[in-house]
């Protein structure tokens, strides 16, 4: 009995041995030049960039679900447009003196032609493969009814004309030419309505999602990148020598913890984005609050309502309506299926992600932004207004909104999906009050070692730009230094160059991503678009993961 007793008391000791030696094994720190909070399109953007920057430099990668582009990025979360103000009404803002202001326009269209110029790089140096798979030319259109609603697209195609970027747009009232760009918005609709519309034929359909997929593939084949699924950041903290030790723990395995020290990091983890940055502690947390909208769509797969349209369709927003809540009725092409959308509907949620918690409102609510959200509450009312009517709908309403676009829509063809979540950013102003901020925002420390990006229309997009700004401003030395230049060049060809009012460079950036991308660039009709043939994409199993738990 007492040598049993014994043997036994060795076992426990040698099982707590091992398993306190695997406990420090799991939170052994491990050093990184950069860590990546995110695993969708604005991490795999700017980790692109700094593998073909500085491939000498260590990148890791965090996120918490189990597979890549599962919450904003991901194909069904997102509208899947590629935003370059062709038909966005809401780019296009109406000044007091009825005249319309294009710049913001002309901004997010030269953006959009920066995020062309990345993929068409990465496609020529293999990184992204089989461009239709992505990326595909759908037109775009505005569609308005009413005389005001007439009165302010007309100004808006007459004002987008003195600009060399909208040359290609197309404006009629006349319901015939309309039917024949769209046929389904006009089957079944009053010929006594006063209509207008606006075409482009070179916009495009974007599965943010595959371009995400393809991309952290493509790191993945570095050595010095490592990714880690179902993993979530519980603590930031900031070390004396400016790094950052991030712990993080494994959703898989509980109580297996991991502290990582990193010189510089992103945090693109959309919605989420806000509470990590406020976890950092960094004084620029504190001019921010977010407030969460979600979506829903209008879903049809009938091979016969699906054929009948072939564009992107935007109409006005309602009075107060926050910009992603723009209508329309898109052709998509998502994963090689070509698919209609209708919305978005707004929805309300105390949640940051889709995939996020009830408590993330209240979580990101502090003293310091707290009086800056109520401001925003009380001198947006039309913003609370809508936003309460959105919620109070019920499938009939939602169906009479999909009939003022498709009179002729049949509720059996369609299905109802809950799309991604967004988080509309507050900036506390000089007089502590806030601010509704439209856009996206980055916000680092001034040392340059964190940076989030906040905030969500035009967002996947603008990615190129966007981490290009980042770049620029945490690493501005590196980016005006001869060798990044050079490099980026490379990437974007066009950079540093003003393509609105030159026209030569216009059509040449225009002409050379087309080609790349196998997109349109003329305006001649577009006849039909055919889903592309896409293989099976996988991505090479993060670190202790088998290849079938991230198998996308």
């Amino acid at each position: 009995m007492k040598r049993m007793t014994a043997r036994l008391f060795s076992m426990a000791v040698g099982l707590n041995a091992v398993s306190a030696a695997a406990k420090a094994n799991a939170s052994k720190e491990q050093e990184t030049d950069v860590l990546l909070i995110g695993g969708g399109i604005m991490s795999a953007t700017l980790g692109t960039y700094l593998q073909e920057l500085e491939p000498n430099w260590s990148i890791t990668m965090v996120e918490r679900l189990d597979a890549l582009a599962e919450e904003s990025s991901n194909g069904w979360n997102n509208a899947g447009t590629g935003h370059a103000a062709l038909m966005e009404l809401n780019y296009t803002p109406q000044n007091q003196d009825g005249s319309i202001s294009i710049k913001k326009a002309i901004e997010i269209n030269e953006a959009f032609r920066i995020s062309r110029q990345f993929w068409a790089h990465q496609v020529e140096t293999g990184v992204l493969s089989e461009p239709r798979s992505f990326i595909n030319t759908v037109p775009h259109m505005s569609l308005v009814w009413g005389d005001d609603n007439v009165n302010f697209l007309r100004a808006r195609y007459k004002a987008l004309q003195q600009s060399t970027l909208f040359r290609g747009m197309r404006y009629t009232e006349n319901h015939e030419q309309i039917r024949a760009w769209a046929p389904l918005v006009m089957e079944g609709r009053d010929p006594q309505q006063k209509v207008a519309a606006t075409r482009t034929e070179i916009g495009t359909d974007v599965n943010f999602g595959e371009i995400t997929r393809q991309l952290i593939h493509s790191l993945q084949r570095k050595d010095n990148f490592s990714l880690k699924l179902g993993s979530e950041v519980r603590s930031i903290k900031r070390n004396a020598d400016n790094t950052w030790n991030v712990t993080i723990a494994s959703l898989k395995n509980s109580g297996v913890d991991q502290v990582i020290k990193a010189k510089f990091i992103f945090i693109g983890a959309g919605g989420a984005a806000l509470k990590l940055l406020q976890e950092s502690g960094i004084p620029e947390a504190a001019e921010y609050a977010g407030f969460p909208v979600g979506g829903q769509f209008l879903v049809s797969e009938n091979p016969d309502v699906v054929n009948s349209h072939l564009a992107k369709v935007y109409g006005q927003a309602t009075v107060g309506a926050p910009p992603m809540s723009v209508p329309h009725i898109d052709t998509r092409i998502i994963d090689g299926k070509r698919v209609l959308l209708f919305g978005p509907f707004a929805t309300f949620s105390t949640r940051f992600l889709k995939n996020g918690s009830l408590w993330d409102l209240l979580r990101s609510t502090n003293s310091s932004n707290f009086l800056p959200m109520l401001s925003v509450g009380m001198t947006n009312f039309s913003l609370v207004k809508y936003l309460m009517n959105q919620v109070l709908q019920n499938d009939d309403d939602r169906f009479d909104a999909l009939c003022e676009y498709y009179p002729l829509a049949k509720k059996e063809d369609w299905r109802l999906w809950q799309a991604g979540q967004r988080v509309q950013i507050i900036k506390r102003n000089a007089k502590k009050l806030g601010e509704l901020r439209l856009g996206t925002e980055v916000v680092s420390d001034k040392e340059g070692t964190i940076a989030a990006l906040l905030g969500a229309s035009p967002g996947a997009s603008t990615a190129a730009p966007i981490m290009l700004e980042l770049m620029q401003k945490v690493f501005p030395e590196k980016v005006a230094s001869p060798e990044w230049q050079a490099k980026l060049k490379e990437i974007i060809p066009f950079l540093g160059v003003k393509l609105d009012g030159n026209v030569e460079a216009s059509d040449e950036e225009l002409h050379y991503t087309s080609r790349v991308l196998g997109l349109k660039c003329d305006e001649s009709p577009l006849a039909d678009v055919t889903p592309p043939v896409r293989k099976p994409s996988h991505v090479v199993p993060a670190e202790n993961e088998p290849a079938a738990d991230i198998a996308l």
